[in-house]
């Protein structure tokens, strides 16, 4: 049997919420999807497999799978607060300056995550796997 929460001040016992990995993946994916020079976020071959067996098992119990690929979260929960890093593979528009990208995904995926779970990354690492000289779309 576990250790029993604390209770609060009015004597209620205290409630515990942990929010898993794919959801802070949902929530940095989507963040960093939106950030003007994204083209699209570019999963690895570790990544692929992750996805895919997740994917699995989320249509298996009826669930839509929120998009998490390219993103890769670590939450080390022994520490207190919990230490959160968050790792972004993008590819990047042509058109936009690859560093500035860059730092406007760190910025805004500490941004949502933060405010999407009360968690904010310690580090949000961004790695740019390509660059497509023409942007999305413009060929």
């Amino acid at each position: 049997m576990g250790t029993p929460l604390p209770h609060d001040r009015t004597g209620a016992p205290r409630t515990q919420w942990v929010v898993a990995d794919p959801v802070i993946a949902a929530v940095a994916a989507h963040a960093a999807g939106g950030v003007a020079g994204v083209v699209r976020l570019e999963p690895g071959l570790t990544g692929l497999a992750t996805q895919v067996a997740r994917s699995a098992r989320q249509k298996i119990n009826g669930l839509t799978p929120a998009p998490t690929e390219g993103v890769h979260v670590r939450v080390d929960r022994s520490a207190e607060p919990p230490v959160l890093r968050v790792c972004v593979d993008l590819v990047t528009s042509g058109q936009d300056q690859a560093a500035a990208v860059a730092q406007a995904v760190q910025r805004e995926v500490t941004r949502a995550v933060g405010d999407a779970t009360g968690l904010t990354p310690r580090s949000v690492g961004v790695s740019i796997t390509d660059i497509e000289p023409y942007g999305a779309g413009t060929r």
